[in-house]
């Protein structure tokens, strides 16, 4: 009985002293915008799911304004195989005619946004979600020729987002936006939530993905990188593919104010939690103290 009772005062010891832990980081993120990027496993495992939506609601009760932007690229690839259309992708991105667009948006803004926003309020949050064509959030200019419809965001109406998450909500984004002449255009889900993250000044953009961080040649996670650590290692190969994205995405948004951005995995249980409110994090961060170190 007295092993037992010491055994259990151990691990109540080791929940205050996680809980003290995470104060000054409790206290350092108060009231600020962390915007999310999430995709890949997390999207389609239903218990990953779930750990991602615990997160995101207690991240979102202790004060800070949480924004979720998602992707869905494994969605939307099942969806065209059952169609019978092909997918083709330069530098990271999916070349999208306009029988491309309407199942990516049919797919990102219908089916993965809703579970997203169902699996959060499960969890006790309050979730609502829309797409980047939603109040004129994202205004975009075409990405490049050879990519057909997918756009770049040029302008984001922030306040939309801002008047949600002031009044309690946690928005979740689709990736779509409008274009030069009014069409839809597929936006990349890093490229969105970096543009997202700018306007808003967030200080964090975390980009969740399906492994541990960016990784060098021998496999080893990088646990910070500069500007020009990222351009070498992407000419060099060791970055490449859906890291390109990432990676050019992290260094748009801390280039144009938004405090540190990081690539994490989210295969990992509660790697925002872990990432935010631990000493070391888990992740490969790029932020301003590692730009000026260029």
């Amino acid at each position: 009985m007295i092993n037992r009772e010491r055994s259990t005062n151990r691990m109540r010891l080791k929940i205050a002293q996680t809980l003290v832990g995470a104060l000054p980081y409790l206290q350092r993120y108060d009231k600020t915008v962390i915007v999310v990027k999430v995709g890949g496993h997390a999207l389609n495992d239903a218990e990953a799911l779930a750990s991602f939506a615990k997160d995101v609601v207690l991240i979102s009760q202790v004060g800070i304004f949480l924004v979720v932007v998602h992707g869905g690229g494994p969605n939307i690839d099942g969806m065209l195989k059952r169609l019978g259309i092909k997918s083709r992708f330069v530098r990271g991105k999916r070349v999208s005619d306009a029988q491309t667009v309407d199942v990516v948006e049919m797919v990102l803004a219908g089916h993965v946004n809703k579970r997203i926003v169902h699996a959060v309020n499960l969890e006790g949050g309050r979730a609502i979600g829309f797409s980047g064509k939603d109040a004129g959030l994202l205004r975009c200019k075409l990405a490049a020729p050879e990519l057909g419809q997918v756009g770049i965001p040029v302008r984001v109406d922030g306040s939309v987002i801002q008047s949600l998450y002031k009044s309690g909500f946690v928005p979740v984004i689709a990736p779509t936006g409008i274009g030069p002449d009014g069409e839809t255009l597929n936006v990349n889900g890093d490229t969105a939530a970096g543009a997202i993250a700018s306007a808003l000044g967030a200080e964090r953009l975390m980009l969740l993905t399906d492994v541990d961080g960016v990784k060098n040649r021998a496999d080893q996670l990088v646990p910070r990188l500069s500007f020009e650590q990222i351009e070498d290692m992407i000419e060099s190969g060791e970055i490449s593919g859906g890291m390109i994205p990432k990676t050019e995405t992290a260094i748009d948004a801390v280039s144009n104010g938004v405090e540190a951005a990081v690539v994490l995995n989210s295969r990992t249980p509660h790697s925002l939690l872990l990432e935010l409110f631990t000493e070391h994090g888990i992740g490969t961060m790029i932020s301003r103290e590692t730009a000026e170190n260029d």
